[in-house]
């Protein structure tokens, strides 16, 4: 990354990329800051953890940041510190983060996070499947009369058992489906459908997925919708492959939309992207330029409305996994180009 970029020194403060850097190690307090309470300069000869007195102990015996090899720079939590511009004084700085005089690299972070190690992608499949467990079992305890928090709270407190932050956790009911595609929970209590959304994040990694419950029998609008959306997002996940272009992916997937009788649905929301440090690393447009990688990690989301398919894939050289996969779970069957995928349907109980 210096070489690359002819720096001398590297200064990380947000939260992904302190995660990143570290093996997954937690630098926020709040959960909302994009930039924690520590900060690592990195030069070529000394890799330094920046933070005050308060957060230091945290740092050295539960993220274990002295082992790796951070050399601890501290400060009273009282006083200014002015320790980065000493450790930096004279060199060529990129950074994350707007600094005096520093070079912003975050565009080339982005695009080395995204890549994941083989450690990451195991990470990652661990994190898949705490969410997809959590998932599970918040959403076989739905019913109707709860309200929207109620839902969340039980997603919440699954997702947070298994040691997973929920930093993205929405849920909506019955019309609000059709009329939110980010739907905050309300007080608004549940008929008969509900869909929940959850990114959980553990050492950083962000897995996302999507899932829907319905009371009674779906009607035929809605059970075409949710085939069509199906459809779709069969095709995404089929063509990211190593090598393809984004702008070739979207391609196809607009055409998808259109030979399902969807074909403007993809303009009234996000298709997603690459997830990796965050829950979208890049959340893709028809002229993104960008290309597939094998140990990429991406989560497409098409929805049509009133339904939406949500997963978590790993990209393999040949072929893909599905992270946040649900056991179990009722699946409808996709046929593209003869292979088989399968996306989840609408959970239906007291058919």
């Amino acid at each position: 990354m210096l070489t690359l970029h002819n720096l001398e020194a590297l200064l990380l403060k947000g939260v992904d990329n302190f995660a990143w850097a570290t093996c997954g190690a937690a630098s926020y307090i709040n959960t909302a800051d994009n930039q924690g309470v520590g900060t690592l300069v990195i030069t070529p000869n000394a890799r330094y953890l920046v933070t005050n007195n308060v957060e230091a102990p945290r740092f050295r015996l539960e993220e274990r940041l002295e082992s790796q090899g951070w050399e601890f720079v501290l400060s009273p939590w009282y006083e200014p510190n002015g320790v980065i511009a000493k450790l930096t004084d004279g060199l060529r700085l990129g950074s994350d983060t707007p600094f005096p005089k520093a070079t912003d690299v975050s565009a080339a972070l982005k695009s080395l996070r995204m890549n994941l190690l083989p450690e990451e992608q195991e990470r990652f499949k661990e994190v898949s499947r705490g969410c997809a467990s959590a998932m599970e079992q918040a959403i076989q305890c739905v019913k109707p009369g709860m309200t929207e928090f109620e839902i969340a709270a039980m997603l919440n407190e699954e997702t947070q058992r298994r040691g997973i932050l929920p930093i993205v956790n929405l849920i909506a009911t019955d019309e609000r489906i059709y009329n939110f595609r980010h739907p905050l929970p309300t007080d608004k209590k549940m008929e008969k459908y509900a869909m929940l959304v959850l990114c959980g994040r553990k050492y950083g990694l962000v897995c996302s997925l999507t899932r829907l419950i319905h009371f009674g029998p779906l009607s035929d609008e809605l059970r075409r919708k949710t085939e069509a959306v199906a459809m779709i997002d069969a095709n995404f996940i089929a063509a990211t492959q190593p090598g393809k272009k984004i702008t070739e992916i979207f391609q196809k997937v607009q055409s998808v939309y259109a030979d399902v009788g969807y074909a403007e649905e993809w303009q009234l929301h996000h298709q997603g992207g690459p997830a990796a440090y965050n829950p979208r690393e890049d959340i893709v447009t028809p002229t993104t330029d960008m290309t597939v990688e094998a140990g990429q990690v991406y989560a497409w989301n098409p929805s049509i409305t009133g339904t939406k398919s949500e997963d978590t894939i790993l990209i393999l050289d040949n072929g893909f996994e599905i992270l946040s996969e649900i056991p179990g779970w009722p699946m409808l069957s996709i046929d593209v180009d003869g292979l088989e995928i399968h996306r989840p349907a609408i959970l239906v109980k007291g058919d």
